[in-house]
C-alpha cells in the first residue's frame, strides 16, 4: 500500500512533524514504554487509530513494522480558521461544504470532484469518523482533491457555530424537513451540510442548522447516493448565483 509509515519511532516523528495522518493501525496486545508513548501521542493529537491482529499489519507492509503502521494522506489539510480568513477576504460570496461522517472514500472523491467544479471554496470534515484521503479518493476526484482546500476540525458543531458567527447560513441536506431545495436561498453566503451514507446528518448537527432542505424523490427508492445528492445541492447554488 502506498503512502504509509511503519515503525513506532518513525510514526512518532511523523506526528511531531504534523504530517497529515489518516489512520494508525496498532498491534493488539503490544506493550512497552515506546508503544505507550505512541498511544498517548495519538490521543493527544486526535488521530484516528485501531487495534488489529499482527496479521493485518503484516499484510499492510512486509517491513519491520514494530507493531504500528500509519497511513499518510497524499494531501496536506488546511487549518480551519486560516481557511475561513482566506474565504472571507477573497471578495467572493462564501460557498462551503461540510461533510458529516461521510465514510466511503469513493463517495468522498466524487464529492470533492463536484465541489471543485462548482467553485466550493473549502470542504470541512471532522477529524474522526470521516473517510480518509487515499489513492482511491484521489483517482475518483480526478485530481480535484489537490485543488479544493480541505480542513479537519475536532467537532463539526464548533465549525458550524464559527460559520454562523461569520454571517454564513448553514443548510443541511436532509429528508427530515418539508422544505424543498428549490425554496432555499443560496445567493447569500452559505455552507451545505451532507450527512453519512447510512444515517444522514447526525441529530446533534441537525439541531443547530439555520435551514434544512430536501430533494424531491419521484420513484420508489427512498434516497439518492450521497455524492449524487451533494451534486444536486451544489449545482442549485451555482444555478441561483448565475441566473
Amino acid at each position: 500500500m502506498n503512502n504509509q509509515i511503519y515503525g513506532i519511532r518513525a510514526i512518532l516523528e511523523a506526528i511531531d512533524a504534523a504530517q497529515p495522518i489518516n489512520k494508525i493501525f496498532l498491534q493488539k496486545g503490544l506493550g512497552g514504554e515506546l508503544f505507550r508513548e505512541l498511544e498517548t501521542s495519538i490521543r493527544k493529537n486526535g488521530i484516528s487509530s485501531s487495534y488489529v491482529p499482527v496479521e493485518k499489519l503484516n499484510r499492510l507492509t512486509k517491513n519491520n513494522h514494530q507493531g504500528a503502521v500509519a497511513q499518510i494522506s497524499p494531501v496536506q489539510f488546511h487549518n480551519f480558521e486560516a481557511l475561513m480568513e482566506q474565504v472571507m477576504e477573497s471578495g467572493e460570496t462564501p460557498f462551503l461544504l461540510l461533510l458529516d461522517q461521510i465514510s466511503d472514500v469513493r463517495n468522498f472523491g466524487a464529492i470533492i470532484r463536484t465541489a471543485e467544479c462548482c467553485g466550493v471554496q473549502g470542504i470541512i470534515i471532522p477529524k474522526t469518523g470521516a473517510a480518509p484521503i487515499t489513492d482511491d479518493t484521489v483517482k475518483t476526484s480526478a485530481g480535484a482533491v489537490f485543488n479544493v482546500p480541505i480542513a479537519k476540525v475536532d467537532h463539526l458543531k464548533d465549525a458550524i457555530f464559527y460559520l454562523q458567527s461569520s454571517g454564513i447560513s448553514v443548510v443541511g441536506a436532509t429528508e427530515k424537513t418539508d422544505n424543498p431545495i428549490y425554496s432555499a436561498d443560496f445567493k447569500a453566503p452559505c455552507a451545505i451540510v451532507m450527512g453519512a451514507e447510512d444515517r444522514g446528518i447526525s441529530s446533534s448537527v441537525l439541531k443547530i442548522l439555520d435551514h434544512k432542505a430536501k430533494l424531491p424523490l419521484m420513484g420508489q427508492i427512498g434516497s439518492l447516493n450521497v455524492s449524487v445528492a451533494c451534486g444536486v445541492f451544489l449545482y442549485e447554488v451555482v444555478r441561483q448565483r448565475t441566473s
